[in-house]
């Protein structure tokens, strides 16, 4: 069973940076494409970076955001700068059956954390 856990969200003014953490158990993460989604109230879940055999970004955080890993940790962070409060949204990693699977849709990834919530302040 695959299990992932997000940390490193909170409150950050505009202009400031945070670094969210995707920890993964089940699987090893070295071999895996795992993703970064997000989701504002009132809005639907919409796809921000993927990191496998190669990076893609969506154009709203190119520039800005970061999608890197650890494998000795298990780990996949995203490190937000330039942070704008359009940012706002509770930000989630996933990764899927097959394991370099790449896709923008949620319905792409099999496996879920719990979300971390991101709120930029004006």
């Amino acid at each position: 069973q695959v299990q992932l856990v997000e940390s490193g969200g909170g409150l950050v003014q505009a202009g400031g940076s945070l670094r969210l953490s995707c920890a993964a158990s089940g699987r090893t993460f070295s071999s895996s494409g795992v993703v970064w989604f997000r989701q504002a109230p009132g809005k639907e879940r919409e796809f921000v970076a993927w990191t496998g055999r190669a990076t893609y970004y969506a154009d709203f955080v190119k520039g800005r955001f970061t999608i890197s890993r650890d494998n000795t940790k298990n780990t996949v962070y995203l490190q937000m700068d330039r942070l704008k409060p359009e940012d706002t949204a509770v930000y989630y990693c996933a990764t899927a059956i097959v394991t370099q699977r790449f896709g923008v849709n949620p319905g792409d990834y099999d496996y879920w954390g719990q979300g971390t919530q991101v709120t930029v302040s004006s």
